[in-house]
């Protein structure tokens, strides 16, 4: 996902297997209405979504948004655009979202397109990209005066687990050490105001969208497995760069799942979430 050829970009850690379109698809079940909730749609918004995945939060903003909304998402995987469309046929929603092969760093949108809409977001993606300021300022670009900017991302020293699973805390960092082996970021979600600064957006807003639930819940087994899933997407880099032990990996995964059955379980994360706007001189 270079600016032109994609050639230089760092893979997607997590992958794009029928098992990550899974656990993608159980977050967007725990976490989207949140999402959608501080976004405060009002009616009519034209959005564009950046690295829109499987374009079920798309969907959920185009429904929000309404008939006189408009939503494009911009995907570059071909699997994720696959799947997404076949979500969306399911649903009867094809034509809900208008989704565009193309690339976060150069959009693919028709040179009218540039500055007209209200709203740019993108979730889960400048972590994984290994020039967030160059996102950012597309988005800037992307919209009007007045509009907008969004950007909803992780910073991995957040999550907290209680009582904590034997070996997690030290199997959790080696996980976000290979954001470094791959030239990405797991700690961006604490630099986003900076980067709507840098990117010339005036920084309008900050804060944490609560991801967390403990046993008794009805969704607590869901958070478990989304934490153990994207864990699992990384062990094979994890192990050939040599940031943890195969049998110790596989043995702490056992014991977060063991953990998920404890009757006193707790799990708090904070999705990092800053907005905004882009000035009437931009």
């Amino acid at each position: 996902m270079s600016r032109n050829s994609g050639q230089n970009e760092p893979p997607y850690i997590h992958g794009t297997s029928p098992a990550e379109q899974q656990r993608l698809s159980l977050l967007n079940t725990l976490l989207n209405d949140a999402c959608l909730s501080e976004l405060n749609l009002r009616g009519g918004e034209r959005i564009i979504d950046f690295g829109s995945g499987l374009a079920q939060f798309a969907r959920d903003m185009a429904r929000a948004a309404g008939p006189a909304g408009r939503v494009i998402g911009i995907e570059r995987s071909p699997e994720q655009l696959l799947e997404a469309m076949r979500q969306a046929r399911q649903v009867a929603e094809e034509r809900l979202v208008d989704l565009r092969a193309g690339d976060v760093y150069d959009p693919p949108l028709e040179t009218a397109e540039w500055g007209t809409y209200d709203l740019a977001f993108a979730r889960f993606v400048l972590e994984h990209v290994a020039d967030p300021l160059s996102v950012v300022s597309q988005m800037v670009r992307a919209v009007r005066p007045g509009g907008r900017i969004v950007l909803a991302d992780d910073d991995h020293d957040l999550l907290r687990l209680w009582p904590e699973p034997t070996g997690l805390s030290e199997l959790w960092q080696a996980y976000i050490r290979s954001y470094d082996c791959n030239g990405t970021d797991g700690l961006v979600g604490r630099k986003l105001v900076s980067l709507l600064h840098a990117a010339g957006a005036r920084p309008v807003r900050n804060t944490l969208v609560f991801f967390g639930s403990c046993s008794g819940n009805s969704n607590f087994e869901g958070f478990v497995e989304n934490l153990a899933g994207v864990i699992l997407t990384s062990r094979e880099a994890m192990l050939k760069a040599g940031l943890f032990n195969e049998e110790r990996f596989d043995k702490t995964i056992a014991e977060l799942r063991a953990w998920g059955r404890r009757p006193d379980a707790a799990f708090w994360y904070g999705l990092s979430w800053a907005e905004g706007v882009k000035s009437s001189g931009e």
